[in-house]
């Protein structure tokens, strides 16, 4: 039974134990100040190792790219040396990790990081919030809305490509075998995608070639600087919220799978809605994606080992990502394998934050249970 989920599978030049993934999900435990990944998070994914793959949440390459508090940085020397910690204890356990870089773009709040959001354009992004620990009822995270972006300069382009570039160096440099550039759910690479977000006049605006532009500078840039084969892109072309409904952002992630196919990164990652009367991802969508982009492809989105199976013998995805079963199940690929029953995620408001390993790194492995 899911032959194809244990398989040892290769990266690249990686060679995975399984073809199981832990994907991103934000957790905001980092100390403060100063947004340090601490040693609750060093076993929190040591835990995890049992997956072939993991992706860390979602890590800002800079103070501006930062929307949401507590959440991890790699731009600073204390943030690097915090990481080698995790990047040592994933890789004695016998896992890979890949660093997901993430610059939120206009969905932020000066209340977060003091800065005002900046965008493609000045466009607010309606009904979308982001949070703070202010002292609330218990510690819990305090939702506040996003504030109107600045329109980015094409020397605030350059200069975001550049921080890219060195939170990739740095994430290779704290012992991370690859990054994650965040083109999904919402946030810059995507605001760039969209019509609906991108209003631009100039060549990061317009048709879909220029909108395109930026995502594909981003990834040429990274790719360069640390190895096209230890470079990874996160998309969601199927994910609406964060006021991001573009009519045409099909066409245009196939235009850009096309063009990264030619760039010969190591993989796309799927991000797809995982609620519960989400949209199915069309069959003939992944076979069309299938096509244009020859290399790794990652689906994440609510799966279950089941579908998770039939993708992978159907050819149409490489490896399948776990979000929610993976934070609380540490071993679940072992209790996949074995049939044994999950954990219950606890509490939800320990999700995003709530401080210690409540929530978050004292979940029972299946042997323990």
């Amino acid at each position: 039974m899911y032959t194809k989920l244990f398989e040892q599978n290769n990266l690249r030049s990686l060679s995975l134990q399984n073809r199981f993934v832990m994907a991103p999900m934000t957790r905001s435990r980092s100390s403060q100040p100063g947004d340090v990944p601490n040693d609750i998070m060093v076993e929190y994914y040591r835990q995890r190792t049992s997956a072939g793959l993991i992706i860390t949440e979602a890590t800002q390459i800079s103070l501006q790219g930062k929307g949401y508090e507590r959440t991890p940085g790699i731009y600073t020397e204390e943030q690097i040396e915090a990481w080698k910690k995790i990047t040592k204890i994933v890789h004695e356990n016998g896992s890979k990790i890949f660093s997901q870089l993430w610059h939120v773009g206009r969905i932020s709040s000066s209340k977060v990081n003091g800065l005002q959001p900046i965008a493609p354009s000045a466009l607010v992004a309606k009904e979308t919030n982001v949070y703070i620990f202010d002292g609330a009822v218990n510690g819990d995270a305090t939702f506040v809305p996003v504030e109107e972006p600045r329109e980015m300069t094409v020397e605030d382009i350059r200069k975001v490509i550049d921080e890219y570039v060195m939170a990739a160096k740095n994430a290779i440099s704290a012992g991370f075998d690859g990054v994650e550039i965040h083109g999904a759910n919402g946030y810059l690479i995507d605001e760039f995608l969209r019509s609906n977000s991108n209003k631009r006049t100039d060549d990061y605006g317009g048709k879909i070639e220029n909108r395109v532009r930026f995502m594909l500078e981003v990834t040429q840039a990274v790719a360069d600087a640390v190895g096209h084969d230890r470079t990874g892109l996160r998309i969601s072309p199927f994910i609406r919220f964060k006021d991001m409904d573009d009519p045409e952002i099909l066409d245009t992630i196939m235009l850009a799978a096309q063009k990264l196919n030619l760039m010969d990164i190591a993989y796309l990652h799927l991000s797809e809605a995982d609620w519960d009367d989400a949209p199915q991802i069309p069959e003939d969508f992944r076979i069309d994606l299938r096509e244009k982009f020859h290399s790794t492809i990652i689906a994440t989105g609510n799966k279950t080992p089941e579908e998770g199976e039939r993708l992978l013998e159907k050819g149409l995805i490489d490896l399948v990502g776990f979000g929610r079963k993976f934070l609380a199940n540490p071993d679940y690929p072992y209790r996949v394998k074995n049939n044994f029953p999950l954990n219950v995620i606890s509490d939800t408001h320990k999700l995003f934050g709530g401080g210690g390993v409540e929530g978050y790194s004292d979940y029972p492995f299946s042997t323990e249970a």
